[in-house]
């Protein structure tokens, strides 16, 4: 049996990005925190707590301004990949608490264009999950006046095809729902509608905001499943991406298993196999994937590369 770790799975450079931050000032301050969980994988969690990271929320941050003057310290909060809405800056600045700001680059992009959009009289429409952290942060720059679907036949319930409309993305969903999502608004809403008995065109745009690095791994993922016996797909179960990335490999191979822990390995997996693949969400920590390649090794494997 051989185990080989598919060499485009780990942290996207957003992660890489973030992650390096908060190591960067926890390795100067021990007071900071961070707006909900840094990343969505337990393990990555518990390391960087076990370097003095704590998770906190919104509404803590009175709590955390109290004891800052209690100790004459300043009080340091890492923005997450994820992004926030402009009332978090605005909270944090009234109760004097030092933001460090390390929402990715292509989620900020995400907010400038929603917000520019917004600003023109648009119809918000984002394809993603409404109570994802990134999408919160979206919701915000809009006034929360958006429209959240996750399917083709949600946007044709809430829609309004007679408004002018933009179609955006929550940057970890799926491609090829976008694109119906896309089709499906185009159709109806580029048609001609009767308007003080006038014929006017209501414009409609679709704004693929969707990673590259996400959506990019797709083909090279399918490609890695297909040729392997089984694939282990090691993930936090709150990761976006890791729901995505999964089905992918699994629509490749049916002999792929979603585990978020090493503990979670199961016996009968590996009946007849002789090719190990394992892979990951852009949030899966490479030092994880090893460690779940050494235990496969240690239990089942004859022969590794």
């Amino acid at each position: 049996m051989t185990v080989t770790i598919d060499p485009h799975a780990g942290f996207c450079w957003g992660v890489v990005r973030t992650v390096q931050i908060a190591e960067h000032y926890l390795a100067q301050y021990d007071n900071v925190s961070v707006l909900g969980h840094i990343i969505h994988n337990p393990k990555e969690i518990e390391r960087l707590e076990a370097k003095g990271l704590r998770t906190i929320h919104v509404s803590d941050f009175e709590r955390l301004a109290e004891e800052a003057k209690k100790t004459g310290t300043t009080p340091r909060v890492l923005i997450r990949a994820h992004g926030e809405p402009p009332e978090t800056y605005r909270k944090a600045f009234e109760l004097g608490i030092e933001l460090i700001d390390a929402t990715c680059p292509v989620v900020t992009k995400l907010q400038e264009r929603v917000r520019k959009f917004y600003d023109q009289g648009y119809q918000i429409v984002i394809f993603g999950k409404k109570d994802h952290a990134e999408v919160i942060g979206v919701r915000g720059v809009c006034n929360d006046e958006c429209i959240v679907v996750k399917t083709v036949q949600e946007a044709l319930e809430k829609v309004d095809v007679r408004k002018k409309t933009v179609l955006f993305s929550q940057t970890t969903m799926d491609r090829p729902t976008f694109y119906a999502l896309r089709d499906a608004l185009q159709t109806r809403i580029q048609e001609f509608v009767v308007d003080t008995m006038q014929n006017i065109a209501i414009e409609f745009h679709a704004k693929d905001t969707i990673c590259g690095q996400v959506s990019g791994r797709e083909d090279k993922l399918a490609a890695f499943a297909a040729s392997q016996d089984i694939v282990l797909f090691i993930a936090g179960r709150e990761s976006s991406n890791g729901k995505v990335l999964f089905s992918v490999a699994q629509a490749a191979n049916p002999r792929t298993y979603f585990l978020e822990d090493i503990c979670e390995l199961r016996d009968e997996w590996f009946d007849h196999v002789k090719k190990v693949g394992i892979s990951g969400a852009t949030s899966t920590p490479h030092w994880l994937m090893e460690r779940l390649k050494q235990a496969v090794e240690e239990r089942y494997v004859v022969q590794s590369e």
